[in-house]
């Protein structure tokens, strides 16, 4: 018991020596360097830009038309600085002319002068009243008859019933005799 105890002392004391002793590690941090001085100089202003040079007084001439069976339209405007002119033509429905004349000369507005060309003219109209109703007797259908179906008697069916499969029940192990060695020696022989 002794030697059991003095082994003991032994491992727990090589165990206790090995173990490492902590030391702070060394700082591996190095401090900042100071920013440079920033250099600043004022901003200088941007060019303005010659809005009378970059652009140019506005001037186009257009025209468009279409005509369909029963659809004419066209339209026709010119346009030079502030001064624009124009004039669109629509047929009407009625089977009259719209033409519309116009014309913009600078902070003059919108002049608009229409014109109507033609009569109105609207189909033969007559006076409306409202449908009389017309009650019809309904149509009424003769209800089915329902037979019940001839039947035969046949024989209820049997209920089948299915039995539980049978429990396994746990059957602990005997326990084996010990074997003597003469029953063992012949055993290994194959006897």
């Amino acid at each position: 018991m002794l030697s059991k105890v003095c082994v003991l002392f032994l491992v727990v004391a090589t165990v206790a020596g090995d173990r490492p002793t902590y030391r702070p590690p060394r700082p591996t941090y190095n401090a900042p360097r100071p920013a440079p001085t920033p250099t600043y100089s004022a901003p200088r202003p941007a060019p303005r830009p010659s809005y009378q040079d970059s652009f140019e007084d506005p001037k186009y001439d257009f025209e468009w038309q279409v005509a369909e069976d029963a659809n004419n339209f066209q339209q026709q405007e010119s346009r030079d600085g502030d001064d624009t002119r124009g004039s669109y033509v629509v047929d009407l429905p009625d089977g009259r002319r719209q033409t519309v004349t116009y014309s913009v000369d600078g902070d003059s507005g919108f002049i608009a002068e229409v014109n109507y060309e033609g009569e109105a003219r609207f189909p033969d109209s007559r006076e409306y009243s409202a449908p009389r109703p017309v009650y019809q007797a309904p149509v009424t259908t003769p209800r089915p008859v329902y037979q019940a179906p001839a039947t035969t008697r046949r024989p209820a069916p049997r209920p089948t019933t299915r039995r539980p499969a049978p429990r396994q029940q746990y059957r602990a192990p005997r326990p084996a005799s010990r074997p003597s060695a003469a029953n063992s020696l012949l055993a290994a022989y194959g006897f």
